[in-house]
């Protein structure tokens, strides 16, 4: 049915033969969300029948009655019929292999009077995530990770910079690979750069390396990192903790695009995708000089915030089962006393302190069960601000602000603009008062 009610054109079996042919899952809807019809490469990837006319989309992609955005999830066909423009969302769809996440897009087919007559829905399975447990790769199901996931998505086929943010432990590096690997770079050489071990001394031959005899002991040419990463990926990580004597050196480099061996008189040209990592605060940093402003603009093209496991505890059990199936020799379970242990910890490590936690209790469990005496003595309680305020004895109102703040960077602490919002002040009155409370 079109929009008005009336039966599709006889045009639509031409136009669902001809998408037959295509290798991308394509579903024909009307406005109203029923199936139209559906190409081979739908039908076999997803296992439903040849014949969908009796079918809704939300029916087939979700197992569930009403559409979408009536189960608290975006819809991309209501936003598309709404908006008359395309619409790409990320879900979680019922596949013959389980649920898995999907790249969903939906665009309006119109006739030459540019009415709308139905809508294509375009699906692409995302092979970089998994929301059951994985033995490997990036895990998860809620929607802190699922914004992570579509955020990679949708960058990943372009070369543009990627800066990703958040706490240490987050799995930044994961995202950087399953960003690679993403990209029309994955067959090329995914190369890490850690930044923190990287001296004045040091940088100009691990990144571009030398030619032999340019000093004592080079008996061989190198090859450097930058040259080593040519047609993949070159990963910075913690490139918050690099001095400013050699931000000025990489800069250079991606100013030009180009490099020298140490010892070597001919330009080479750099070719590789740049993505960064970093626990710090950048733009602090360069409010207070210890970053170069102009290397931050460089480098900051698409900032992509990783979310903290505070900010997706929904996942912790899901964590819990892929870290157990990568950490112990044999099949082990968490004893539902130790995973509600787990649930109300803080995890100031995050994902990193998870890994820790459990490798060491299947260390010390004897049987298939981990329980909670297996787990550290010291697992520190989630504890409410207000609640812990209103049992304490009245503060000065320095102090008061002092621990808001800190409970407050709990949160929101790898996203200082959208926590200066939430506090309602200018993200120069927020450092200001950060750096005078000491936090």
């Amino acid at each position: 049915m079109d929009l008005s009610g009336n039966p599709i054109p006889e045009l639509l079996p031409d136009v669902a033969a001809l998408i037959d042919s295509m290798p991308e899952p394509r579903l024909f809807i009307s406005a109203d969300y029923r199936v139209l019809a559906a190409n081979r490469a739908y039908r076999e990837q997803f296992g439903v029948p040849e014949d969908l006319s009796h079918h809704f989309c939300y029916e087939l992609s979700h197992h569930i009655s009403v559409p979408c955005d009536q189960a608290g999830e975006s819809c991309p066909l209501k936003t598309c019929r709404d908006t008359g423009e395309a619409s790409r969302v990320l879900h979680i769809h019922h596949t013959p292999r389980g649920q898995e996440h999907v790249d969903v897009e939906v665009a309006p087919i119109r006739d030459r009077a540019g009415r709308v007559l139905f809508y294509v829905e375009t699906v692409r399975t995302v092979r970089r995530a998994r929301s059951g447990p994985s033995a490997e790769g990036l895990v998860g199901r809620s929607p802190a990770f699922n914004r992570l996931i579509a955020l990679l998505e949708r960058v990943a086929p372009s070369d543009a910079t990627v800066l990703l943010l958040g706490e240490s432990g987050t799995g930044k590096e994961l995202a950087a690979q399953a960003l690679h690997d993403a990209s029309t770079r994955a067959r090329g050489p995914f190369v890490a750069v850690d930044c923190a071990g990287v001296t004045e001394t040091l940088f100009g031959s691990e990144l571009f390396g030398y030619e032999k005899g340019a000093f004592t002991g080079a008996s061989t040419r190198k090859t450097g990192l930058v040259e080593a990463a040519a047609g993949g990926t070159l990963f910075f990580d913690e490139i918050g903790d690099m001095p400013l004597c050699l931000q000025v050196k990489l800069l250079r480099l991606l100013e030009s695009g180009t490099f020298r061996r140490v010892g070597g008189l001919e330009p080479l040209r750099a070719n590789f995708r740049l993505v960064l990592a970093t626990h710090r605060d950048i733009k602090a940093m360069v409010e207070e000089g210890t970053f170069r402003r102009d290397l931050y603009y460089r480098i900051s093209a698409f900032p992509i915030r990783v979310p903290s496991l505070r900010e997706r505890r929904e996942d912790l059990p899901l964590l819990v089962d892929s870290l157990l199936q990568r950490l112990c020799q044999q099949r082990r379970s968490l004893h539902p006393d130790a995973l509600a242990a787990l649930l109300e910890h803080k995890f100031p490590g995050n994902i990193r302190e998870l890994r820790n936690i459990l490798e060491r209790a299947c260390l010390l469990a004897d049987g298939d069960t981990i329980l909670p005496e297996h787990l550290p003595e010291d697992l520190e309680p989630v504890t409410d601000y207000v609640k812990e305020a209103a049992e304490e004895e009245i503060v000065p109102l320095e102090e008061a602000e002092r621990r808001y703040l800190r409970w407050a960077l709990e949160r929101h602490g790898s996203d200082r603009r959208l926590l200066a919002q939430k506090l309602g002040l200018g993200e120069r009155t927020l450092y200001r008062k950060l750096k005078d409370a000491g936090v």
